[in-house]
């Protein structure tokens, strides 16, 4: 029986570092990561991808600051949209490339796809998520007086903007997803987290400004598919104790009892592995079947056993 997988691929599997977030660097580095994921569709699979877009939204964002003088600004959800069409058009064409020259006769396609979060979220009075590029103190508060930004001052760094991060909860285009897969795509979907929508009394949908979490949606999804399987793609190859400590160590398994308890003893970071732990958490109670948390270049051999971190229910 064939089985299905939620693939995640982190920013580190678009853009490699400061040095390279040019779009030809980008495709450089994104053919690097297809080249596993072919090799993953070749093993049999039928895979559906998710990606961040953290970094592309940004540099959305910048443009449109610098061009605000003659042209209009685009709102956040528009920027999502945007991303999830130009790094999909790229996924899928590396992708398929790759496909083709191994002589896999399997589609690939990208849906664009949205969200739909609570328009009571507590996230809405609290936003956490920092987008865009970093501001001066005096730049900062010109934008939090004129657009009714919410700034922060960020790690020493300088002041960025600030969205809420609310919680997914249903994905608009799950059937259409369904469908693609079932019909023997290879599918791209839920794209930065997706595009935030909230409905509203009518049935009707509106985008928000805001930023979903990505690992949250690919679980989300997973689950909607009855995904049997779903693969993080980040910087480690291995989640680790301690990470970064004299002392860290690796996990080759772990239980969701087991992760639920180095969560509370501090583990794994809030804003870097603490997310990704609690969306295979949420996957697992919610029916999966396993998870793995790996690096790009060993998402197969991740598949093989031979690396990475597997998580199970028990």
């Amino acid at each position: 029986m064939t089985r299905t997988a939620v693939i995640a691929i982190g920013g580190n599997s678009l853009i490699k570092g400061k040095q390279h977030q040019t779009v030809p660097d980008q495709f450089a580095t994104t053919d690097e990561t297809c080249a596993h994921i072919a090799d993953i569709v070749q093993q049999g699979w039928r895979v559906v991808i998710t990606h961040g877009n953290g970094p592309q939204v940004g540099f959305i964002l910048r443009r449109s600051e610098l061009a605000s003088h003659v042209l209009h600004t685009v709102p956040l959800d528009s920027c999502g949209a945007d991303t999830q069409g130009a790094l999909g058009y790229m996924i899928q064409q590396l992708l398929g490339n790759r496909l083709r020259k191994a002589g896999v006769d399997v589609p690939v396609a990208t849906v664009v796809t949205q969200v739909i979060v609570d328009r009571d979220d507590p996230a809405f009075q609290n936003p956490t998520k920092p987008i865009g590029p970093f501001y001066d103190e005096a730049k900062a508060r010109v934008h939090e007086r004129e657009q009714g930004w919410a700034i922060v001052e960020d790690s020493g760094r300088g002041w960025r903007r600030v969205v809420p991060s609310p919680v997914p909860r249903e994905i608009v285009e799950l059937g259409a997803i369904r469908a693609l897969l079932q019909g023997g795509f290879v599918v791209i979907g839920v794209g930065g987290g997706g595009i935030p929508v909230v409905r509203d009394g009518n049935g009707d949908l509106h985008g928000v400004e805001a930023v979903i979490d990505k690992d949250y949606a690919s679980s989300l999804l997973a689950s909607g598919i009855d995904a049997d399987l779903f693969l993080i793609s980040t910087a480690v190859d291995n989640v680790y104790l301690n990470y970064g400590q004299p002392d860290q160590v690796p996990l080759d398994h772990v239980t969701v009892d087991e992760a639920k308890r180095y969560l509370e003893e501090g583990h794994f970071a809030p804003g870097s592995m603490g997310p990704k732990i609690e969306a295979v958490i949420q996957f697992l109670e919610g029916g999966g079947k396993e998870a793995l948390i790996t690096s790009p270049e060993n998402l197969a051999r991740a598949l093989r056993g031979e690396t990475g971190t597997r998580m199970t229910i028990r």
